[in-house]
């Protein structure tokens, strides 16, 4: 039986409650003006007086919609396939070679992650649209955002898996060798199943930042060709010069958060631990 709960004080579960509305009270407002008409719009009434489901069926009659989201869906997975593939090999020699300055590399790699994308677009935005040695141009393509989408999400990628491999015992390793694997058999059979829950913290969290990127696919692209869905909102416009695309932009808004939402509710737990591995054992 759980005594805790019942001896938590009223305020803290009134302190919850209040930030609980708090935090979501943006999105419900978003699903309050997805669901208005036109007219509605500039109602502040909290529930739509007449709730219509237009909006959403005017985002996917749209083709830049549909196409944006389509991009958005390769970019993500190929993005945190590539990171997940390097990640993990770079992670594990992370995790058992032993050389000097191994913690402040990690540290590097964590300050890379967190590193301002408004740094990088200008000088990717030069590079892109006129490359040099005759490399390829990557301006208004969807390689043009995988490569620097991976250059945040390989280094956050590589610094959970290398917290998971520590926590996984060399001697299992050590015993597959002696039963004759080889050390990328061992890897493969023994270490990356036991990583598992390190593999989807990884994917996930490559995953939304990779779908709800915004700087770079703006920066980075020109058309419809490549723009992703967070990219493509930001040129949505009305079926009139007067008509603001408001109830649109809040349908898709909707539309392209509930996946995320979802597999954050999902794997939630396996999340929260693969950000505190390694916090209390080095």
């Amino acid at each position: 039986m759980d005594t805790r709960r019942q001896h938590t004080p009223w305020y803290a579960w009134t302190a919850v409650a209040a930030i609980v509305v708090f935090c979501l009270f943006p999105f419900f407002w978003l699903i309050n003006v997805s669901l208005k008409r036109g007219p509605d719009l500039s109602s502040s009434s909290i529930i739509p007086p007449h709730p219509t489901l237009g909006n959403y069926r005017a985002i996917f009659d749209n083709p830049d919609f549909t196409h944006a989201l389509g991009n958005s869906i390769i970019v993500s997975l190929v993005t945190t396939a590539l990171a997940l593939s390097i990640g993990s090999f770079c992670a594990y020699a992370l995790a058992r070679l032993r050389f000097r300055g191994k913690a402040l590399l990690l540290g590097g790699l964590l300050s890379i992650a967190t590193f301002p994308g408004i740094a990088i677009a200008a000088p990717l935005f030069r590079l892109w649209t006129t490359p040099p040695l005759g490399l390829p141009k990557l301006y208004d393509t969807l390689p043009g955002l995988i490569v620097p989408y991976l250059t945040f999400a390989l280094p956050l990628t590589i610094y959970i898996l290398t917290s998971f491999f520590k926590e996984i015992p060399v001697e299992l390793e050590e015993a597959a060798m002696t039963d004759g694997a080889t050390r990328f058999m061992a890897f493969r059979k023994v270490v990356l199943p036991l990583a598992v829950p390190g593999m989807a913290t990884a994917a996930i969290l490559t995953f939304i930042f990779a779908w709800n990127e915004f700087l770079l696919a703006t920066t980075l692209t020109a058309s419809d060709k490549a723009r992703t869905v967070p990219a493509a909102i930001a040129f949505f416009t009305g079926s009139t010069e007067f008509e603001q695309p408001l109830g649109s932009i809040s349908a898709a808004s909707v539309v392209i958060s509930v996946p995320l939402i979802v597999l954050v509710l999902l794997f939630q737990r396996r999340i929260v631990a693969g950000l505190t591995a390694g916090g209390v054992k080095g």
